[in-house]
């Protein structure tokens, strides 16, 4: 039994509004999408947190960037077990048939992920702990990170959590054989960036300096 409802009514009235004018405006540019098929040449890994809009922090049009969203922005180690592995399956389609040059991890401020990670981490959200936990065992992906935040005690131990989630999912890019083999050929980058929302300020991870810098 489909338990699917009809959308609401605000977002149809969007749908046509988007239609009439900025289809309408671009249509053969939108039928050159669709017949040519999708050339990104970056992927961009960040969060579900409905505040990050990546096209508009770049200003990117349709067909620039292979997106993929998750909760923390995070991606696992590799893990070829047979399971269901979304973050890793995007990752794989981006590298091995798309050849992007670029794979882009967006870190944010205020994320409910991290925090969550945090709390569960230092006893607060016992609750994450549980085995049924889909958020919590997601967020096993992050303790490393917490770990490194625990033994550095920086001045706002969210902040520099969040920015950690970026560099854990750096390295566990590494671990894809593909990912790395690309990179070692110079056909690949990856690039670590953290945006504060509030302020709209954006910061790159410099591995010179091992610190995030602005942009």
């Amino acid at each position: 039994m489909h338990l699917a409802r009809p959308l609401p009514a605000y977002l149809i009235s969007r749908f046509h509004g988007w239609r009439a004018t900025s289809y309408q405006d671009n249509k053969a540019w939108f039928r050159r999408l669709a017949q040519s098929g999708q050339h990104p040449r970056a992927m961009v890994i960040s969060c579900c947190d409905s505040r990050v809009h990546v096209t508009s922090i770049f200003g990117a049009d349709e067909g620039e960037f292979f997106i993929h969203r998750n909760v923390a922005n995070l991606v696992p180690p590799y893990n070829p077990d047979g399971e269901y592995h979304g973050t890793s399956a995007a990752v794989e389609y981006a590298v091995t048939s798309l050849g992007v040059a670029h794979i882009v991890v967006l870190g944010h401020s205020n994320c409910g992920g991290v925090k969550g990670c945090h709390d569960m981490c230092s006893g607060k959200a016992p609750e994450l702990d549980e085995k049924s936990s889909f958020v919590g065992r997601w967020m096993d992906i992050l303790r490393p990170g917490y770990d490194r935040v625990t033994l550095t005690q920086p001045a706002d131990p969210l902040r520099a959590l969040e920015k950690e989630a970026v560099l854990v999912s750096l390295e566990n890019l590494m671990t894809f054989p593909f990912v790395r083999t690309a990179v070692e050929d110079d056909r690949l980058t990856l690039h670590g960036l953290w945006n504060d929302t509030g302020e709209g300020a954006l910061e790159q991870y410099d591995p010179i300096r091992a610190a995030f810098v602005p942009v």
